[in-house]
């Protein structure tokens, strides 16, 4: 009897009962919902996001690893395995969840004052306010520091934020952006700081980013900010500098170690039925061993991947997971998912290349995936940093 990848490497046994729940909910509510639709989203470029966002805030899953606020409290390995089930559907879908949950949401749960949170969350919970994090520029998307979005106080006390950001997913559908800008407060006349946005404030715009040939099913904007003018109660009280935005980025990152093995179990699935319904000169294209091997080591690499996840998981849910330690699974697991799905593709030949079948869709996708929330030169470098004690990216 055929096995899927994942029951070579049991992994329901290392997976609790709610856990388990939890995805197979998902995976319903992505099989249903979302895969049916999702090669028409992707070529036209458009996708309903608000009217998923919704449904994704009943199905509990946005900001679903947070406490309070409506927000499901759920483990961190649960929230990954959901992320995993919506990248099964499309990468797009994960990314609106994990900006909504694990940034914007996350951010305001984290640093931001009572009034915001109460403001805000409970709305964003249930899906009927979208936001977005608006961190990397034009010319800064690795080196944050150099952002030269501004936020200056006038006479009367409130901000004026002046600057444009770029890449920015949900953008242009969201009702709050979580803007970080620089300011002159701190030792050097410089210290970032965290801002909650609403999007109909005057000044403020997000035009989508069109022409993309990845994340085709996902909102991209870039956000422009023209003397937004902003009460002093719309800066997050406490947090001061890169420590703010850089913890939203271990939280989106975590998502993203479960997400990209969605993509490619989504693909090697295919691949493995395709290949059992393929006849090539009288026999099964699966019966042939050039075919076996591919699929054995695409499945020896997804298992580890997920092994990995499911580690970095438990360490979350134990409050013991490092940021160095997110990069090994940030670096590895999407870096296998690209050449999972490239290798699946060769599996379906030309067949591979359509949107009938998923494996491009993803790869095209992945390449998004490998380049955001730190790309993966960057995760080699803190891992090498954790290695070495040496900064080299400094």
């Amino acid at each position: 009897m055929a096995q899927t990848p994942f029951d070579l490497f049991s992994i329901d046994h290392l997976l609790t009962e709610e856990d388990r729940a939890i995805r197979d909910t998902v995976r319903t509510y992505v099989d249903k919902s979302v895969k049916p639709h999702v090669a028409d989203w992707y070529e036209t470029g458009r996708i309903p996001a608000k009217e998923l966002a919704k449904e994704l805030g009943s199905l509990g899953v946005l900001g679903m690893h947070l406490e309070g606020y409506g927000c499901a409290g759920t483990t961190a390995t649960a929230y990954g395995l959901a992320c995993l089930e919506l990248e099964a559907g499309d990468s797009g879908l994960r990314s609106l969840v994990s900006v909504q949950g694990s940034l914007a949401m996350y951010a305001i749960w984290k640093w931001g004052s009572e009034d915001q949170k109460q403001e805000w969350l409970p709305r964003m919970a249930a899906g009927e306010a979208i936001g977005c994090f608006g961190l990397t520029e034009p010319d800064f998307g690795s080196n944050p520091a150099g952002m030269r979005t501004r936020a200056r106080r006038d006479a009367s006390g409130d901000w004026i934020l002046t600057g444009n950001k770029m890449w920015i997913t949900n953008g242009s559908v969201a009702d709050v952006a979580v803007v970080w800008a620089q300011t002159d407060e701190g030792e050097d006349g410089k210290g970032v700081r965290g801002f909650v946005v609403p999007t109909d404030t005057p000044g403020f715009s997000a035009p989508a980013i069109k022409h993309k040939l990845s994340l085709r099913a996902s909102v991209t904007s870039e956000l422009v900010l023209d003397n937004v003018r902003l009460p002093d109660s719309a800066a997050f009280p406490d947090v001061r500098g890169l420590r703010g935005p850089l913890s939203c980025l271990n939280e989106a990152r975590f998502g993203i170690v479960f997400g990209a093995l969605g993509a490619a179990r989504d693909c090697l699935e295919t691949a493995i039925d395709y290949a059992a319904g393929r006849d090539i000169f009288d026999k099964p294209l699966s019966a042939y061993q050039i075919t076996q091997t591919k699929l054995a080591d695409m499945t020896l690499e997804l298992g580890k991947g997920m092994l990995l996840a499911v580690q970095l998981g438990r360490l979350k849910d134990e409050g013991l997971l490092r940021p160095e330690q997110i990069s090994l699974g940030k670096l590895n697991n999407v870096r296998e998912a690209i050449a999972i799905a490239r290798e699946c593709r060769t599996v379906l030949g030309a067949a591979g290349i359509t949107l009938e079948f998923p494996i491009m869709r993803h790869a095209n996708n992945l390449e998004s995936v490998l380049t955001y929330e730190g790309t993966s030169e960057v995760h080699q470098l803190i891992i090498g940093q954790a290695l070495t004690g040496q900064a080299a990216y400094r």
